[in-house]
C-alpha cells in the first residue's frame, strides 16, 4: 500500500506563497496537528549544523514548526545527540553554543534546545528491537521520553551511506554515542597505548567488565567485550580507538535499526518533513558546504519516513545536475545523482531494510500542494 507524501517546490510569487507559509501548508495537509495532544512534550528533532557549514535547515523555516507545534497544543523543544567524532558538537555544552551560533537561538526559533543524550552523551535508554544486527539500540534519553517527534531531514548526500535524509536523522541523528560507534562499525575496540593515562575511567562504564588495567596501559580482553562502544567516548584522552571501518551496506541496515528504534514506541506521534534544498554531496557534519549538486527542488512531508526518503531520491534525480560540482556523471534527469558522486555506494540499503522492518513503504502517491 502506498503512502501520501506532500510536496510543494519553491516558486513563490505572494506573501502567501512564500516558504514559511509552504512549511504551514505542508504541517496542515500531512495531518501533524492530529499526532499532538495538549501539553505533550514533542522533540523538534533536526540537525544543528556544523561551524562553518552553512548548508543545514534554515531557523526561519523551523520557526514555523515550532509554531504549529505549539497551536496544536504541544510543547516543542529542539534536540539532536552528541556526535561521535571529535568537533564543535561532541558535548552538549558545545554543541548548544553551535546551535545558538548557527541561528537556532530562542529569540529566532521560540524553542528551547535540549540535547537528548545528555552532556557527554551517557543518557541513553535501551529500546528492544528485532532486527538483523541488533536486539536492542540506544536512543537518547529525552527523545525516548517525548510524548511524540517531528523530524526535520536537510537531503543531502554522504560519503558512508551515500545519501541522508529522514532515515539517517532517525538513526545516526537519535542514537547516543555509543550507540553511534555500533552503527559504524561492528569491530571492537582498541587502545591506544601512548594516549592512556591509566585513569580508570572506561572501567566505571564498562558494562561486561572487559576492561583491565595494566601498569601503563588499559587492555580491552575482546571475549568479553560486546562492542558496546561507550569505553570510546568516556576516555578523557581519546585513547581508546573509534573503529569506523566497516561495509556500507551494513552501516545503512544498522543505521536503519536505529531509526526504527527511535519510532517503534511512538508510531502514531511522529511527523516527518525533509528539505530538497542546498543538495550538497557531503553530509552537514563537515565544517564546510560544498557546491550543490542540483538546484533546490522544494520541501516534502509525510508520516512514512520510507516513503519521504524514496521521494526526496526520486525528486532529486529528476533534476539536471551542476556542472562545476562534486557530480562527475549522471547529469541527466532521471539518472541517480547520489551515484554520480558516490559510484560504489548503494545508497537505496537503508530504504531497502527499513521497508523490511516494517517502518514504512518505499510506494508512495506524491501529493503537490
Amino acid at each position: 500500500m502506498s503512502s501520501k507524501v506532500y510536496f510543494t517546490d519553491m516558486r513563490a510569487s505572494a506573501k502567501h506563497e512564500s516558504l514559511p507559509q509552504k512549511v504551514n501548508k505542508l504541517f496542515k495537509a500531512a495531518g501533524f496537528a492530529k499526532l499532538i495532544a495538549e501539553d505533550e512534550l514533542t522533540a523538534v528533532k533536526l540537525h544543528f549544523g556544523e561551524k562553518g557549514g552553512t548548508a543545514f535547515i534554515n531557523p526561519v523555516l523551523v520557526r514555523q514548526v515550532v509554531d504549529r507545534v505549539k497551536e496544536s497544543g504541544g510543547k516543542p523543544f529542539l534536540t539532536d545527540t552528541n556526535t561521535l567524532y571529535v568537533g564543535e558538537r561532541a558535548n552538549s555544552v558545545d554543541h548548544i553554543q553551535t546551535a545558538i551560533e548557527n541561528g537556532f537561538s530562542f529569540a529566532t526559533v521560540q524553542a528551547p534546545i535540549i540535547i537528548a543524550d545528555g552532556l557527554f552523551g551517557k543518557n541513553y535508554q535501551e529500546v528492544p528491537i528485532e532486527g538483523t544486527h541488533f536486539d536492542a539500540v540506544k536512543i537518547g534519553s529525552d527523545i525516548a521520553n517525548a510524548n511524540g517527534m517531528i523530524a526535520l531531514s536537510h537531503t543531502k548526500g554522504h560519503i558512508l551511506t551515500g545519501f541522508g535524509g529522514a532515515i539517517k536523522n532517525l538513526g545516526m541523528g537519535c542514537g547516543n554515542r555509543g550507540g553511534k560507534q555500533m552503527m559504524h562499525s561492528s569491530l571492537k575496540p582498541k587502545v591506544k597505548g601512548e594516549g592512556c593515562k591509566v585513569c580508570s575511567t572506561c572501567l566505571k562504564w564498562c558494562p561486561a567488565d572487559a576492561i583491565l588495567l595494566l601498569e601503563e596501559t588499559a587492555e580491552i580482553d575482546h571475549d568479553k567485550c560486546i562492542g558496546c562502544g561507550e569505553c570510546t567516548v568516556v576516555c578523557p584522552t581519546r585513547a581508546i580507538k573509534i573503529q569506523w571501518k566497516s561495509e556500507t551496506v551494513d552501516v545503512q541496515e544498522r543505521m536503519a535499526e536505529y531509526a526504527w528504534g527511535a519510532i517503534k514506541d511512538k508510531r502514531d506521534k511522529v511527523g516527518f518533513i525533509s528539505f530538497i534544498m542546498n543538495v550538497t554531496p557531503d553530509c552537514d557534519c563537515n565544517a564546510w558546504s560544498d557546491a550543490y549538486i542540483v538546484n533546490d527542488v522544494g520541501i516534502v512531508a509525510s508520516t512514512d519516513p520510507v516513503a519521504i526518503d524514496q521521494a526526496s531520491i526520486d525528486l532529486i534525480n529528476g533534476q539536471t545536475g551542476l556542472q562545476n560540482t562534486r557530480l562527475e556523471q549522471n547529469f541527466a534527469p532521471g539518472e541517480d545523482k547520489f551515484k554520480g558522486v558516490y559510484p560504489e555506494t548503494d545508497h537505496e540499503a537503508q530504504l531497502r531494510h527499513a521497508e523490511k522492518l516494517g517502518m514504512g513503504s518505499r510506494e508512495y502517491e506524491l501529493i503537490r500542494i
